[in-house]
């Protein structure tokens, strides 16, 4: 017969399942620490202006962020349909989105022969 006969299973020591549980306690903990940390807590509206500082005041209010979006959508629209220059020196202009799509067509056309 051969010397590797079947041992039976050691049993697990209760300090080892205590610590296997304090570990899982430990992580759960560490990960609700870490989720509360980047959830802010609740502030009243009429007290968010008071803590915002100065470039964050077009989110104090419903109507403040809607008037800033009005403002950031019409400079879009400006911009997207509008010629300039982005930096003279090295040559980059700002072209209507629509003769920068013409521009490229024609470059990757087929050449005609």
């Amino acid at each position: 017969m051969s010397d590797n006969a079947a041992r039976p299973p050691r049993p697990v020591s209760l300090v080892t399942i205590v610590a296997i549980f304090g570990c899982f306690a430990l992580f759960l903990i560490l990960i609700r620490l870490a989720y509360n940390s980047k959830s802010p807590a609740y502030i009243p509206e009429d007290e968010v202006a008071e803590k915002l500082g100065a470039d964050q005041q077009w989110n104090a209010t419903p109507e403040a962020r809607r008037t800033y979006l009005m403002e950031l959508r019409s400079k879009q629209e400006k911009q997207a349909t509008s010629y300039g220059w982005v930096d003279q020196k090295n040559g980059v202009v700002q072209l209507p989105v629509d003769r920068a799509m013409e521009l490229v067509a024609h470059d990757y056309a087929p050449k005609q022969p």
